[in-house]
């Protein structure tokens, strides 16, 4: 069903390594395109009443996945809606295919020597990288940046502003929209 529907009815989500800038970014066009913006780990923190940090303590990845997948399959069947995965989310199979299918998937993408920058930022938050060593969050980077090659438009968002990147995306859309509706 939802895949009959218009492009610009269809639910935009982002993709890409934690920390890249799906929630600054997925907020501004939603902002721009009067759409709801939802952040998943946002959603799950709200269900259960705690950070996706402590969550990962208290019921664990494997059910922090499940939950995941719950949340973002239900919301992708949704429309008009702008959503931020979290950085692991499109590792499920069934996540990736159902946001494929149902929405436009931006892959946010960031060197690692610049998302290399950002970790004194992001470390104490990101329960994936509690205790690893810079070259395990390394290879984990890189390992992900496979899985995030599915997705229909890439941007590159190195030594580029945040507005320049919001600006970029909204007109992409629009033209999109045109084109195809």
């Amino acid at each position: 069903m939802t895949n009959n529907m218009a492009i610009r009815e269809k639910s935009i989500v982002f993709i890409g390594f934690m920390g890249v800038g799906k929630t600054t970014i997925g907020k501004l066009v939603a902002k721009k395109l009067y759409r709801d913006f939802i952040d998943i780990d946002q959603v799950i923190e709200a269900e259960y009443g705690m950070p996706v940090s402590e969550l990962f303590g208290k019921i664990g990845e494997k059910a922090f996945r499940q939950k995941e997948k719950e949340v973002i399959i239900n919301l992708s069947k949704q429309k008009l809606k702008i959503i931020s995965l979290g950085g692991g989310s499109f590792l499920q199979e069934e996540i990736r295919e159902t946001c494929l299918s149902n929405c436009i998937v931006f892959f946010l993408d960031l060197s690692w020597e610049s998302w290399k920058e950002r970790i004194s930022l992001i470390i104490d938050s990101r329960p994936v990288l509690k205790g690893k060593s810079i070259e395990e969050i390394e290879k984990l980077f890189n390992d992900r940046q496979e899985i995030y090659l599915a997705h229909h438009s890439k941007i590159e968002t190195d030594n580029q502003e945040i507005q320049e990147i919001v600006d970029y995306i909204v007109e992409t859309l629009k033209l999109g929209f045109e084109l195809y509706d």
